[in-house]
């Protein structure tokens, strides 16, 4: 399906699944039909499943827009407690339009809670509350993190009872808008279609003679691999080492769990000159999960001691400071807690968290490939096979989960029904009467008005939205500890923003 068609099906107000190849031009697509309803001013909340893709899109976490957190089911004290809090009251009421990126990394049931959260808010049994829903992603990169014994069935969130209730119109891109060179373009289409030849074998085996330069990220199957790179380089840099100890509070077994989820080490042994990765989202500080830069330096802080100093690839600087992950009980209760730098060293990363991004270098080695998926998603981070070094791959690395080969056939089937149905077919009628059911505005003065504004850059962002979650706080009469520790930030995080939300009112 062409990009053209698919926005007209947005327009429409159908519940979307945007999905094809990597660089097929999803996210493109999303922001055109963004940018349309803000024109109208149609509330539109902008989510994705991680952090990075997130900020890609200028807007949030579906975890944090829907308040479910990392909470796998919720009861009626749960949702009760949650309407409780205005700012998410708020943004839940009138939401029209929900949009989630990156929806192959969203576990079935988070989407199922979803679905729970917006039918409470809503007041309405109709799926999602009645809002219309667009999920964009590619089931071929990798699935969710889910339990041990968990399959990617249980995992996959279109075997879920939310996506059935949806009814998603399925829309798959086609043309490709990454990929500067058409070989691996080929190649991926190859291993989408589970049609691998042997020139394209060949391809990959030569490409480990490419030249790709010294500034390039290097991506493997598994932690244990990249930790031994890391420290091997830590170790060759002859700078004064200095080491940061989490601090661990609370129930013995909650730790443990916090330890296996929180990417941050116990141990973290840090050198000027050390490549790192953020691992935590700070939008305040200016940092996401996944953030790469360079220890420049340690300063010392009068309250939290020795902290190193972090200059990001786009040139910012920032003095780190320890973050927080904790798990409360069903009263809102801290029952255990990890403090900890919020880095990790970063001359290597596994593919899985590299999802998202664009290379335009790697050295990928795929020999230990345990996951279908791990290598189309490697592969599909870089824009041309010149800027591939492939140190090898095992059989698996180019397959792909038989259940998401199943749905990506259905999915194409529907897609191209869809085209022939609605292609050469004016939707404007149902266009307007969408705009009209969402509050929006069909004025064509308003709305050229509103396209000059956007098209000056004034884009709600995450950072402003953060501000006005703080204010709604602030204003319900929550003492500055309890603001910090219902947003899961620190306290002179919160004053910032009070003192900033001071400056704009006067």
């Amino acid at each position: 399906m062409k990009q053209e068609t698919a926005l007209k099906l947005l327009k429409a107000g159908e519940n979307v699944f945007l999905t094809g190849s990597a660089g097929a031009g999803k996210t493109y697509t999303l922001n055109q039909y963004i940018h349309y309803l803000k024109a109208r001013k149609v509330p539109v909340a902008i989510t994705a499943s991680t952090g990075i893709a997130a900020t890609h899109m200028n807007g949030m976490t579906i975890h944090t827009w829907a308040g479910i957190g990392i909470k796998d089911r919720l009861n009626d004290d749960d949702l009760k407690r949650m309407k409780e809090r205005k700012y998410l009251k708020e943004h839940l009421e009138n939401a029209q339009v929900l949009i989630i990126d990156e929806i192959s990394m969203l576990h079935a049931k988070q989407l199922n809670l979803v679905n729970q959260v917006l039918k409470y808010f809503k007041e309405s049994d109709e799926a999602f509350g009645g809002i219309q829903v667009i999920v964009a992603g590619d089931f071929f990169q990798l699935p969710p993190v889910g339990k041990k014994d968990e399959s990617n069935r249980d995992k996959f969130c279109f075997m879920s009872e939310a996506w059935v209730e949806a009814k998603f119109r399925v829309c798959y891109l086609t043309e490709q808008h990454r990929q500067d060179d058409e070989i691996l373009n080929q190649i991926l289409n190859a291993i989408r279609a589970q049609s691998i030849q042997q020139n394209h074998i060949f391809a990959l085996q030569q490409s480990r003679q490419h030249d790709i330069g010294e500034t390039f990220t290097r991506l493997y199957t598994h932690n244990m691999d990249v930790d031994n790179i890391n420290y091997l380089h830590l170790n060759e840099i002859e700078n004064e080492s200095h080491q940061f100890n989490a601090v661990l509070d609370g129930n013995e077994k909650l730790i443990e769990t916090l330890k296996s989820s929180v990417r941050a080490p116990e141990e973290l042994t840090l050198k000027k000159h050390a490549k790192v990765m953020f691992v935590k989202n700070n939008f305040d500080m200016g940092y996401i999960n996944g953030s790469l830069g360079e220890v420049i330096g340690f300063e010392e802080d009068d309250k939290q001691g020795i902290l190193p100093k972090v200059k990001l690839t786009d040139g910012t600087t920032l003095l780190v400071e320890p973050e927080t992950w904790s798990i409360e009980n069903e009263a809102g209760k801290v029952i255990a807690s990890y403090q900890q730098i919020p880095l990790r060293l970063a001359w290597a990363i596994t593919i899985h968290k590299s999802q998202g991004m664009t290379l335009e270098a790697a050295e990928i080695n795929l020999t230990h490939t345990f996951e279908k998926g791990q290598g189309y998603d490697a592969l599909s981070r870089l824009k041309s096979l010149t800027g591939l070094k492939l140190l090898g791959f095992n059989e698996q690395a180019l397959e792909l989960d038989s259940l998401a080969i199943k749905a990506d056939r259905r999915f194409q089937e529907l897609s191209t029904e869809a085209e022939v149905n609605f292609e050469n077919i004016d939707l404007t009628p149902q266009h307007n009467a969408f705009i009209r059911h969402c509050g929006g505005t069909l004025n064509a003065t308003e709305i050229a008005r509103n396209e000059k504004k956007l098209s000056k850059g004034e884009k709600q962002n995450y950072a402003a939205a953060t501000l006005e979650e703080t204010r709604a706080l602030f204003e319900d009469g929550y003492e500055i500890e309890d603001i910090a520790h219902e947003r899961g930030l620190t306290p002179a995080t919160i004053i910032n923003h009070l003192a900033r939300l001071h400056k704009e009112q006067g």
